[in-house]
């Protein structure tokens, strides 16, 4: 039994990762709206790794539905989550995008966000172990966690609600 998951786990991984995030989407289903949106997303983040969608499997239109990414960099890697939840000709979307880098520290990532915005607004806690950046219009918030002296992970989240 455990075979059978596991292979049907690599199959639909194996597939989602010849497709784009919104091809799998479509293919599978969801509100046209929300895969519109994710489409646009998935361009602005330049999404190309590994694909993971879940959706609902009677229900894809109407439900939430999941979205996944995952790259690999020379000096770190980075895993995108998407949410869209379908409302009628409306789609909601949180997004979380989690980076990590070992060759750069907190605090160098955290100085250069803020040299090319200074409008950023930055609190420290755990003796700099986290950065909270948040912009003036709280769009998004970024969390950075020291990894060690060098590394570095950047969890960055949003919500939108696309026309309401």
């Amino acid at each position: 039994m455990y075979k059978v998951i596991i292979t049907a786990f690599l199959l639909v991984s194996i597939n989602s990762y010849a497709l784009s995030l919104t091809n799998d989407a479509i293919e599978r289903g969801i509100n046209q709206t929300c895969s519109k949106y994710l489409g646009e997303i998935e361009k602005s983040y330049n999404l190309n790794g590994l694909n993971i969608t879940f959706v609902h499997p009677e229900s894809s239109a109407l439900l939430p539905s999941l979205h996944i990414s995952s790259q690999k960099y020379n000096n770190g890697s980075s895993t995108f989550s998407a949410t869209l939840t379908p409302d009628e000709e409306y789609c909601y979307i949180s997004t979380v995008l989690v980076t990590s880098v070992n060759n750069q520290s907190c605090s160098e990532i955290s100085q250069l966000k803020v040299e090319v915005n200074p409008d950023l607004q930055t609190s420290s806690y755990a003796d700099g172990d986290f950065t909270i950046i948040t912009p003036k219009d709280n769009t998004y918030q970024i969390i950075l966690t020291s990894q060690g002296v060098t590394g570095c992970s950047m969890t960055e989240t949003r919500m939108l609600w696309p026309g309401r």
